[in-house]
């Protein structure tokens, strides 16, 4: 039997072929259509924005080093006093109080010197015992002097007689052994005489040298009393400042125990820390004439430095003077100069300035070397890579320089720049190498604030 829904099909099929190819067509010509009908836009313009800057002209300049850092200001010399001699205080200078000023050579304290006068008078006695002493032995020495002639006579006599008493009785028999015993004894005693008035003739030179050393130590001694009876009153070594005190009346000091601290206010100085590259490479040494015979540092030229109260940096300055080095730290690495402040320059000149006074602590800049032909710029407009910007035909340019020394807020640079070069002195954060440049500022020859 034959199937009658197979021609169906087939006609099904070419129909949707057909509506499926008009649906496509009828796409094809909208689209068409609508092409022709859409306006193409206009091509952008491709326009570079500038940069605005600032800029400044490059000028070769010599320029000072100036080398700064901080210290406390202090008095050049402070003495603590101790008494030399041990007592009871029996006064004490009526301004000796912390602050107050006492007059050079004015007696600060004076302790009971009644011990120490007997030790003097005891003293001055033995030296004139002493004096007195050399004196007798001198005459006694010239008394025995003569009397030894006068001995060696009668001895000389006395051996004459024995002999003769000696003779005529041994040979002519004339006397007796008596007379003969008696005059060999009355020799021997003159010889005996003789001998020790010869013998202390001859010790009293010995005896004279001896009593002339005794007296030298009777002069020490009493001289060692003068000077402990003259420290029983202390006196002011210099005009000085009292700082620190531990005496009353009537207190019982003992020797070698400080009890007062004056300080000299007539010179004083600034110990100022400085980096130890900065002192190599700019600090101003004088050249070492002469034998070098001590490894330590030259002197320093004494330049004028700058010291301001960091309590008030923009007021009011003190001039001193660069005086010498007194340490090297090779742990920080650094090198400490002392700055020297005479009392006239650190007084103020104006009634309402303070003066310069220890304890402050201030901020010195002191004069270095001398940078010949550097270029002075803000110190923003070096990078970190030591780079700065210039404008080339108005175009930025990233140019390689060397800095000499960044001083405050301005750097100096050493080499990669020419007179004339414009330099740009705004801020930028990663401009783009050729950039275009617009300036800002009207005289080129002007830093950027």
């Amino acid at each position: 039997m034959e199937n009658r829904s197979e021609p169906n099909q087939e006609v099904m099929v070419v129909t949707r072929v057909v509506l499926c190819i008009l649906i496509l067509a009828i796409g094809v010509g909208a689209f068409l259509f609508f092409s022709a009908m859409k306006k193409p836009p206009k091509e952008a313009e491709n326009l570079e924005k500038a940069i605005k800057v600032e800029l400044q002209t490059a000028r070769l300049i010599d320029k000072s080093v100036a080398i700064t850092g901080t210290g406390p200001a202090k008095v050049k010399d402070m003495v603590k006093i101790a008494p030399e001699v041990g007592g009871k205080v029996v006064s004490v200078h009526p301004d000796l109080e912390l602050g107050r000023r006492i007059p050079k050579g004015e007696i600060l304290f004076a302790i009971d010197p009644v011990n120490y006068q007997a030790a003097y008078y005891v003293a001055a006695a033995t030296v004139d015992q002493t004096r007195n002493t050399i004196e007798r032995l001198k005459k006694q020495q010239t008394i025995d002097t003569e009397r030894l002639s006068t001995i060696i006579r009668n001895r000389d006599l006395a051996r004459a007689e024995y002999e003769r008493v000696r003779t005529l009785f041994e040979k002519n028999n004339v006397g007796t052994q008596s007379g003969v015993d008696k005059a060999e004894s009355a020799y021997n005693q003159a010889v005996d005489q003789a001998d020790q008035v010869g013998l202390a003739v001859d010790l009293y030179p010995i005896q004279i040298q001896e009593t002339y050393s005794a007296l030298e130590s009777a002069k020490a001694r009493l001289k060692m009393a003068k000077a402990d009876l003259e420290r029983t009153k202390a006196a002011a070594p210099f005009d000085g400042r009292v700082v620190s005190k531990n005496l009353e009346p009537g207190q019982f000091i003992q020797p070698g125990a400080a009890i007062l601290t004056l300080a000299d206010d007539s010179v004083l100085e600034v110990h100022v820390p400085i980096d130890s590259r900065d002192a190599r490479d700019w600090l101003r040494f004088k050249k070492q004439e002469g034998p070098k015979d001590a490894a330590w540092f030259s002197a320093l030229e004494p330049v004028p430095c700058e010291i301001r109260w960091t309590e008030d940096k923009n007021g009011h300055y003190w001039e001193g003077a660069l005086d010498r080095v007194v340490a090297f730290d090779s742990k920080t690495r650094t090198l400490t100069v002392s700055v020297k402040i005479p009392a006239e320059k650190a007084l103020s000149k104006d009634d309402d300035q303070l003066p310069l006074v220890e304890g402050m602590f201030c901020s010195v800049s002191i004069p270095g070397k001398i940078m010949h032909g550097v270029v002075e710029l803000p110190r923003w407009a070096v990078s970190f890579e030591n780079t700065v910007y210039i404008s080339n035909d108005d175009r930025l340019k990233t140019v390689p320089v060397k800095v000499a020394r960044i001083q405050g807020e301005k750097a100096y640079v050493s080499e990669g720049l020419q007179e004339g070069d414009q330099v740009i002195v705004t801020r930028l954060t990663d401009p783009l190498e050729n950039s275009l440049l617009e300036v800002m500022n009207e005289n080129k020859g002007d830093a950027a604030s």
